[in-house]
């Protein structure tokens, strides 16, 4: 007796969620959307009509001053040295590490992977003078190796990565042993092309993690010429009023949301063009191990 099974719809939103998220969404853009049409007012309007945006008023004096005091194209390029740098080896060493972990035995594996796994427990603030004390010995203080290679191979990016590629299939790996490939081989030929979605998730995150990082390079780099675009960032009132005589609040926060809303422009970007790649990674990396 054959039995027919009726595929049950998929759930749909009602008005009530539809409506919920629409208010989650403009709660949550509303402060951005602020800041990027404030920066475009006069820096007196900011604080005397900080809600209302009159579109005859638009200007870009914000932009001009704050290119004028504040060396943001200086942090724009150390970020973009230490994003390309640090990035490339994440994404290289990382995959490797994972594939070790998902694909061989060796003594001591699940130790290893748990010391790793470890460390993503233990707060940045707690190594930061033992990396402080490292980098002065090899005098890299206010360096881009300094900023580079500290935590360049990601605990957490190892551990997406093991969970990738434990969806590959074993036979496909012998079977490429049996045609002779070596062991990199087999790596670079058969599991990379494999497990890319899982590389631009990751890679979508190390983008995200760099570009805003801010602990270890406000504290290595002491030097001005060295500071990426956070520390700029954090210190731009200090630079306004230092090279501004009788600089004003309104003049302040003026030239902050318009240097905020440069720094939002390239992460903004970067997310929607790879937003896709970023949901498919999110999917791959999920993966039971």
């Amino acid at each position: 007796m054959t039995t027919l099974t009726t595929l049950r719809p998929r759930p749909r939103f009602g008005i009530g969620q539809h409506v919920f998220l629409v208010i989650l969404t403009i709660a949550f853009l509303a402060p951005v959307a602020w800041a990027i049409l404030s920066s475009f007012k006069p820096a007196a309007e900011i604080i005397t009509d900080p809600l209302g945006f009159d579109p005859s008023s638009f200007s870009l004096g914000n932009y001009a001053a704050m290119f004028q005091d504040v060396p943001i194209a200086t942090g724009f390029l150390n970020t973009g040295i230490v994003l390309v740098f640090k990035g490339a080896i994440t994404l290289f060493f990382a995959p490797l590490a994972g594939f070790a972990f998902a694909k061989y035995e060796f003594i001591g594996k699940n130790v290893i992977f748990g010391a790793v796994l470890l460390t993503l427990m233990l707060p940045t603030i707690v190594l930061i003078i033992p990396l402080l004390l490292e980098m002065k010995e090899f005098g890299w203080v206010s360096t881009y190796q300094a900023l580079v290679l500290p935590g360049s191979i990601d605990a957490f990016a190892i551990f997406w990565m093991r969970q990738v590629i434990t969806s590959v299939p074993d036979e496909l790996l012998d079977a490429a042993r049996v045609d002779g490939c070596s062991e990199f081989g087999i790596f670079w030929r058969i599991v990379l092309p494999v497990i890319r979605p899982g590389i631009a998730g990751i890679a979508v995150l190390t983008v995200m993690n760099i570009y805003n990082g801010f602990v270890w390079p406000v504290v290595i780099a002491t030097g001005e010429n060295m500071q990426t675009l956070q520390v700029v960032l954090s210190t731009l009132a200090q630079n306004i009023t230092g090279n501004k005589i009788g600089a004003d609040f309104a003049t302040v926060w003026g030239e902050l949301l318009a240097a905020s809303t440069i720094a939002l422009v390239p992460l903004l970007v970067i997310f929607i063009l790879l937003q896709r790649h970023f949901i498919n990674g999110i999917l791959a990396g999920s993966v039971k191990g």
